[in-house]
This record gives structure tokens, sequence and C-alpha cells, in this order.
């Protein structure tokens, strides 16, 4: 099942999607559907390696180097 929602877009952003829309015969929302399957899991990952990051940082979780890891798994040659 599809849900509606609403977004506020600047003016200048609102006119080159119609533009657009009216240019390829397609809906706005097609382009606004598109555009945020495109980019939903690129922000997803942003947003969790951004939390990664912060538990690093506040020592709740530890590092190692690389090439310890790359030795271990015996692919360091």
């Amino acid at each position: 099942m599809a849900k509606q929602t609403a977004v506020r877009l600047p003016d200048e952003t609102y006119e080159r999607l119609q533009a657009l829309a009216a240019r390829t015969g397609r809906t706005a929302t097609y382009y606004i559907r598109q555009a945020i399957e495109e980019h939903l899991e690129d922000l997803e990952d942003i947003y969790l390696a951004e939390s990664v990051v912060e538990r690093i940082e506040r020592g709740e979780v530890s590092t190692r180097p690389f090439k310890e890891v790359m030795r271990e798994l015996g692919l360091d040659d």
C-alpha cells in the first residue's frame, strides 16, 4: 500500500521539477519518487556511518588496523 506525504520545495526547485515533468510527459510525483528511491540508501548509509564514528569517538567501539585484520585472515600476501 502506498502512503501519501507532502513536501515543501523552494520555488526554483519546484519550477525545475514542473519544467522537467512538462518536457518529458511524466508527473512531478514520478520524479520525486525516483529521487527519493535513488538516494534514500545513500542517506541511510551516511547516517549509519556518522553514528558509528560517534560511537568510536566515545570509546564504545574499538577499531583495528587494516593490515592486522588482513594478516589474521591470511590475506596479507
